[in-house]
């Protein structure tokens, strides 16, 4: 079983959310991130989100784009980034999953992405600019192999949109909480509960809200709603704040986050 599904199946038992965290990786070092990995499971972290630096991202706001652009600045590329993973794989079960944008993916080819993502040790992927009437090539391999591919849905998704995104997805469905690029908010959308329920009228499958996300107390608010929450910008603020130490206080502020989710 895959390890993504093999969490949620334990989480659901234990009548929990998942807290899922994004981290940029090769920020600030891909030596860090290989100590973040453990650091961030020890606290709390259910599934760890390792984001591919790209040079033009689609659905990243500022937080995130400037770790990317300091990542690939210093050296990051997917080649050392599966490698750094195999090498954490020998500390950690938690589930990873790559999220990245097509260009990289079709560069490197899909086929050997999807290969040497999996034997490294990572569980799916994400790939926003990717929708699931053009991703055959990815879902027929990623099958083949019990790779996850996880697809998105939006505020603005229709009914008939929901169950192509819910037939093609496996892993998890992420739904973006609001029309627009990642970053921490003050305040979430009202219509979040609706359109959450909404979807899981329709899906079996593990529905989790990302984008926005910056607090305990956000945390919260959407664990009691969904099947899981994603915490991204807020993340990578604790480390840009505490780069001397950023894998203890990075470690601290995910145990908080971790506390709130229930």
């Amino acid at each position: 079983m895959n390890r993504i599904d093999k969490k949620f199946k334990d989480l659901k038992r234990e009548g929990k959310a998942a807290l899922i965290i994004y981290i940029t990786a090769g920020y600030p070092s891909l030596a860090k991130t290989k100590e973040l990995i453990p650091e961030l499971e020890k606290n709390g972290a259910d599934i760890i989100e390792l984001g591919i630096p790209f040079s033009d991202p689609l659905a990243d706001g500022p937080v995130i784009q400037r770790s990317s652009y300091l990542a690939l600045k210093s050296g990051a590329t997917l080649n050392n980034i599966i490698s750094m993973v195999k090498e954490v794989r020998k500390k950690t079960d938690i589930p990873l999953v790559f999220m990245t944008y097509y260009n990289p993916v079709l560069s490197f080819g899909v086929e050997r992405f999807v290969r040497e993502a999996k034997n490294a040790g990572v569980d799916g992927v994400i790939i926003p600019d990717l929708p699931p009437e053009e991703a055959s090539i990815l879902r027929k391999i990623s099958t083949k192999l019990d790779f996850s591919t996880i697809f998105l849905l939006t505020p603005t998704s229709t009914e008939n949109r929901i169950k192509i995104v819910s037939k093609a997805a496996s892993g998890f469905i992420y739904y973006v909480s609001l029309a627009g690029v990642t970053g921490a908010r003050a305040k979430l959308p009202g219509e979040i509960k609706g359109k959450i329920l909404k979807i899981k009228k329709i899906t079996d499958k593990p529905v989790c809200v990302g984008f926005g996300v910056s607090n305990a107390v956000q945390a919260r608010q959407i664990s009691r709603l969904a099947d899981g929450v994603v915490v991204g910008s807020a993340v990578i603020n604790a480390i840009s704040k505490n780069t001397k130490d950023c894998v203890k206080k990075t470690g601290i502020f995910v145990r908080g986050l971790k506390n709130a989710v229930k």
